[in-house]
């Protein structure tokens, strides 16, 4: 076949071919589009992640939050200004893009858009 095309991301057959704008794979019958093969990294985030006031945040880093932000399905809320230590960056659910652990809460997903970096 074609030395050029990726094999298959699902049964790593090497007998892909293109139909239209699409790769498809012969074996397990399993399509996808061209510029899906560059993708790596599922969990990695494409842009930038900026926080509440601009800034650039990056994994490790210590943020404070903005703004008290209600837990669903608790009565407990999170106060302004409470430090969450050594993020990660992920493509969360909805527009959650950060992962981390808040102390007296636990692991949860916040929106970048309500810390602000230290």
């Amino acid at each position: 076949m074609n030395d050029s095309l990726p094999p298959c991301p699902e049964c790593s057959s090497e007998y892909t071919y293109e139909m239209g704008a699409l790769l498809v794979c012969p074996e397990c019958a399993h399509e996808w589009a061209a510029s899906a093969e560059s993708d790596t990294d599922a969990d990695a985030p494409t842009a930038a992640i900026k926080d509440a006031v601009g800034n650039v945040l990056a994994d490790g880093d210590t943020v404070t939050v903005v703004k008290d932000l209600k837990i669903k399905g608790s009565s407990t809320v999170i106060k302004v200004g409470t430090k969450v230590r050594g993020i990660r960056l992920v493509n969360g659910v909805g527009d959650h893009d950060i992962d981390c652990k808040v102390d007296g809460v636990g692991p949860m997903q916040l929106k970048s858009s309500v810390v602000k970096k230290i």
